[in-house]
């Protein structure tokens, strides 16, 4: 059974758990009377530690909006969301912005890296946003780059570097503040098929570990095989949870 953070705890401090993601029942509506959309119709997933799982399911169904919950960014109307044995809907609007920053990394489809910024200058800003010194946060940075394949690009800008490299740059990002959860929003739909799986070599190799879990939610079949398990959903509910070779046959 998931463990609550003790009220002591200060957000972005986990207990320690052995359920990286625990939802039960968990909804969320937009909008009121006749624009009201039914986003989240009682969602129960559970995602382990040291696990890669992906949602998957047809455009609109609810994939985005439960990321965005259990990451921190929308609040549920009902439900249990607990991250790492945190209850995120009991954290203040204060805390959540800690949680995201210290517990949360972000690999988004179109990369959100600043034009102006240089590769090694757009993976720190977690850091320097948490008020690291700029040489600290540097140093710690460039070591991320070279573990996922950037090693002499630390100087270039986004439009420098191959679509490929720009993903790789946002995964260094998201990795750079050990976050115990990544969430990814279709980190490989503007990738073609080779630096796909490139990426999702490189994610599995240098994102999962046994403390860290990897929620994807992705279209795209090609890297299924990389999942630990697939999670289908459709109209706001969790249809399955398998292992990706039963998702392929029933996709």
């Amino acid at each position: 059974m998931t463990r609550s953070a003790s009220p002591s705890s200060p957000a972005g401090e986990a207990p320690e758990t052995s359920t990286a993601v625990f939802c039960r029942g968990v909804t969320k509506t937009y909008g009121e009377g006749s624009t009201r959309v039914t986003a989240l119709r009682g969602i129960d997933l559970e995602v382990r530690p040291g696990e890669l799982l992906m949602l998957v399911g047809p455009s609109g169904c609810g994939k985005t909006t439960l990321i965005s919950v259990i990451a921190g960014i929308l609040e549920q109307d009902e439900g249990e969301c607990r991250v790492f044995g945190l209850d995120v809907k009991s954290l203040s609007p204060a805390e959540k912005s800690r949680y995201r920053g210290k517990m949360v990394g972000f690999v988004f489809q179109s990369f959100n890296l600043v034009p102006t910024l240089t590769a090694c200058e757009n993976a720190s800003l977690p850091l320097l946003i948490a008020g690291l010194p700029r040489r600290e946060a540097y140093g710690r940075t460039r070591e991320i780059l070279d573990r996922v394949g950037l090693h002499g690009r630390e100087t270039a800008l986004p439009l420098e570097l191959s679509g490929g490299q720009q993903q790789r740059v946002a995964i260094a990002r998201a990795l750079v503040h050990e976050p115990r959860l990544i969430v990814c929003d279709e980190p490989t739909s503007s990738l073609d098929h080779e630096t796909g799986h490139k990426v999702m070599e490189m994610l599995r190799q240098v994102a999962v570990h046994r403390t860290r879990s990897l929620v994807i939610v992705t279209h795209d079949a090609r890297i299924f095989s990389f999942a630990d398990r697939i999670a289908r959903m459709d109209d706001g509910k969790i249809l399955e949870v398998s292992e990706p070779s039963a998702s392929r046959e029933s996709a």
